[in-house]
């Protein structure tokens, strides 16, 4: 089951629009960039959607009465084009976010982002970022790793998304034995689970996840689960690792690790790239983090990682 959604103010949902009901926020989508995030940069990158079929849509999910938002983005003209899904940060589904899938829908994948955390909140919304600390709390691993099931079983069905017209009505616009994966910070570790865990996704870009299992003190540590450090030697997908050498929540000694597991194991091309002088986020264009040489280099690093293993 699908539903389009559109947005219903000219600039976007205020915090005060969202209402923390269980059926009555799969339907809502924050626009704009995450409120918690700090000062917007004036850096922001706004990629066009001319020529790709662009939106904001819901997916039912496993649980009766949810359904998951979500963004899609692809050429007007695709067909059995490869995925990517793509995973969020802590702030869930925002510009910043669906930019990246029209990016990526440019460079001529199918791209689908979805927001982990709206079961509980729209974590985009919120202005404290201890309250969106508590939201990410509420999403265990096991719901994760669901609604990309979930993800994966509806791009299989050929959905319409308004793709199907004329003699191309009915040709998949997705070949989805060519399904990759990529996310951001809280997304990057993610990226590591999808790509050991689930066996449609062929292969990953994870852009600073977390790698080893956090301190107890941690806003993440309260969850009793396997982290990518723990499934690394088992992994048999290609995942890149694009990482930050100044990254002050990930220290260099956890990606050396991570970095000699995978080349012990040599079951993979599997690796980590450490850019030098670079901060967490500099792939983040719309924060004060974002480091342009870094965030392009990156980009085509992604690209040059799928084109060659999906």
């Amino acid at each position: 089951m699908t539903r389009q959604v559109t947005l219903t103010r000219p600039e976007g949902f205020e915090p005060e629009d969202f209402h923390l009901s269980r059926r009555g926020l799969a339907g809502l989508f924050f626009a704009g960039y995450a409120l918690s995030a700090g000062q917007l940069n004036a850096a922001a990158i706004t990629t066009s959607s001319s020529g790709l079929i662009a939106k904001d849509l819901t997916i039912a999910s496993g649980d009766a009465g949810y359904e998951i938002p979500a963004y899609i983005a692809l050429p007007e003209t695709a067909h059995n084009r490869p995925v990517i899904i793509v995973v969020p940060e802590v702030w869930g589904l925002h510009d910043y976010i669906r930019d990246t899938c029209r990016r990526l829908a440019h460079a001529g994948y199918v791209a689908l982002a979805f927001d982990p955390f709206a079961r509980k909140g729209i974590a985009a919304a919120i202005t404290d970022f201890s309250e969106v600390r508590k939201l990410v709390e509420q999403a265990p691993h096991t719901q994760v790793m669901g609604d990309l099931n979930q993800l994966i079983s509806w791009l299989k069905s050929n959905p319409d998304v308004g793709q199907n017209v004329g003699q191309d009505a009915g040709k998949p616009f997705a070949d989805t034995t060519r399904m990759g994966i990529t996310g951001f910070c809280w997304g990057g570790a993610v990226t590591w689970m999808a790509a050991a865990q689930i066996p449609d996704i062929k292969a990953g870009v994870a852009w600073y996840g977390r790698l080893e299992r956090p301190n107890p003190e941690d806003f993440l540590g309260a969850e009793d689960r396997l982290w990518p450090a723990d499934v690394i030697p088992d992994l048999t997908k290609p995942v890149l690792g694009l990482y930050a050498s100044d990254d002050a929540g990930i220290p260099q000694e956890t990606v050396d690790r991570a970095n000699a597991a995978l080349k012990a194991s040599g079951k993979t091309p599997s690796h980590i790239k450490v850019f030098a002088d670079s901060k967490h986020a500099f792939h983040a264009d719309y924060r004060p983090s974002y480091k342009p040489e870094a965030a392009r280099e990156g980009w085509n690093d992604l690209l040059a990682w799928f084109g060659k293993y999906l």
